[in-house]
């Protein structure tokens, strides 16, 4: 199992949702149950929803939050889906809502799911597993353009032209199949300094292609709206991003419900009809203390932005 998955940023997220007891509440990314069950904690006859697209994630939460009865439903599925699966339970508006973007600690523990670029394993990396594209797809049937787009896109990759063409190439040879192989590939193709790096050297192009697989930016982009469409007014929505492409996403999407006039600034009134419905609450991204850092080293590079419905 590995070690236990440890809520990032649970405090923080808890109290800049203003839980009311008696209000309806969705936990977008439910992964193990943390911030579900801290939620739920402060609800009496409220509601807090569930939402994932791993099945073990929503069995081993299901067994988490079995205490907190009635006021939790668990839905497989994907956050982009926000919207049909409010309506499939009758739900029009919520109170507030929380997504952690982040990997589970569990799925990266679990070596056979394929996300960890530190031990062998069939190369998978679907949240969903029911899904059919896999990191194999991706990997071994992708043109070199595309990998190329996506290290630099989704990884921000310096290297990315030079590692899309080693794939290329090693792919020629034989399929590639495993995480250890692809990061013997990457190495492969970066210069010594660059081996060198704190940071793992395959760490970018696995986030690419995790990315990719699961069409993480264009499902973030889609819930954004939803979820900013569902809130009650007063409702408060949390995001916790992992890296900078994720976080300047969430970023623009509160932007544009908050300052989205077009009109020229000598304008003395805005006639382009814009009309605010979001306000940030952080105007800067709340980041984990040291405290937290010591205890949950993978919470390092979280960023929580939260915005309330007008």
């Amino acid at each position: 199992m590995g070690e236990a998955h440890i809520p990032v940023l649970l405090h923080e997220c808890v109290e800049g949702l203003r839980i009311k007891p008696g209000g309806t509440y969705v936990d977008g990314t439910l992964g193990r149950g943390g911030h579900s069950a801290a939620i739920a904690g402060r609800l009496t006859t409220g509601l807090l929803i569930g939402i994932d697209r791993d099945t073990a994630a929503i069995r081993e939460a299901g067994e988490r939050l079995r205490p907190q009865g009635s006021r939790v439903r668990l839905v497989h599925g994907n956050f982009r889906d926000l919207g049909g699966i409010l309506d499939g339970l009758g739900i029009d508006r919520v109170d507030g809502m929380l997504f952690d973007l982040g990997v589970s600690s569990p799925q990266l523990d679990d070596a056979e799911r394929g996300f960890s670029y530190m031990a062998d394993a069939p190369l998978d990396m679907r949240m969903d597993r029911t899904a059919s594209l896999t990191a194999f797809d991706v990997v071994n049937g992708w043109d070199e353009a595309e990998l190329r787009r996506i290290f630099f896109e989704y990884g921000e990759e310096r290297y990315s032209p030079k590692i899309a063409a080693a794939i290329v190439r090693a792919r020629e040879k034989r399929e590639i199949k495993t995480t250890l192989e692809l990061v013997e590939v990457i190495k492969s193709a970066m210069p010594a300094a660059a081996l060198r790096e704190k940071q793992h050297p395959a760490k970018r192009c696995f986030q690419a292609i995790r990315i990719a697989v699961n069409d993480e930016l264009g499902a973030l982009r889609e819930m954004l709206d939803t979820a900013m469409d569902r809130l009650k007014p007063g409702g408060r929505i949390a995001v916790i991003s992992f890296h900078s492409l994720e976080d300047r996403i969430v970023k623009s999407a509160i932007r544009s419900r908050e300052n989205g006039c077009t009109c020229p600034p000598e304008f003395p009134v805005c006639v382009c009809g814009f009309k605010q419905t979001m306000k940030s609450v952080t105007r800067k991204p709340i980041t984990p203390s040291e405290e937290e850092l010591e205890r949950n080293p993978r919470s390092r590079s979280a960023k929580l932005r939260i915005a309330e419905r007008i």
